[in-house]
């Protein structure tokens, strides 16, 4: 498992953490997913074989939030 922390902007409330772990984590590979409203980061952890961090990203970003 990798685990990793992306720096997301946009997101301000608790519909913004309920979108991102909803849509990350309904991702097959994601094993888990913690959004930090006040540090603006996401923290998943998740199977490489499985998904992609570019994956991640993409549905963090379809979500409508900026990924650093």
């Amino acid at each position: 498992m990798e685990k990793i922390t992306l720096n997301v902007q946009g997101m301000s409330c608790d519909h913004c953490v309920k979108a991102v772990e909803g849509s990350v984590g309904g991702l097959n590979g994601v094993a888990a997913v913690k959004v930090n409203l006040k540090a603006a980061t996401v923290d998943v952890e998740f199977n490489q074989q499985q998904v992609t961090l570019d994956q991640i990203k993409e549905t963090i970003d379809d979500q409508g939030y900026d990924v650093k």
